[in-house]
């Protein structure tokens, strides 16, 4: 990510969640969530966008100001890796957080439960 207020203004435009995905550099639940989930997502088009722990790398954050990752990531208070944050208007949280790696035959039916009731709370 590089500006979370545009990725967020465009998933908001496709009706969508913005989710955020913190993660970290060789976490094996991480790569596990990345490649087998998010990544399939995304090229379908949703709004996904990755934050790295520990990164120094500069992203604007939602109140515009210009951050690293790593201090957004403990502005967020998340503290395990992989965890997954899921936005709505003003950078709201409209489900709770999906942290760490679950059992991979559970991951999908957990990330879709929060999707869907994510979904379920923009466009109502």
């Amino acid at each position: 990510a590089t500006s979370l207020p545009d990725e967020l203004e465009k998933a908001l435009k496709a009706k969508e969640p913005l989710i955020v995905m913190v993660s970290l550099a060789g976490c094996p639940f991480c790569k596990m969530a990345r490649e087998s989930y998010l990544s399939p997502m995304q090229k379908q088009g949703f709004p996904i966008v990755q934050v790295d722990m520990r990164s120094d790398q500069p992203v604007k954050a939602l109140n515009g100001q210009m951050q690293t990752h790593d201090q957004m990531v403990k502005q967020w208070r998340v503290s395990i890796a992989p965890t997954l944050i899921f936005l709505g208007p003003k950078g709201q949280e409209l489900v709770d957080r999906m942290e760490g790696g679950y059992l991979p035959d559970f991951y999908g039916a957990y990330l879709e439960e929060r999707v869907g009731a994510a979904r379920r709370i923009l466009r109502t």
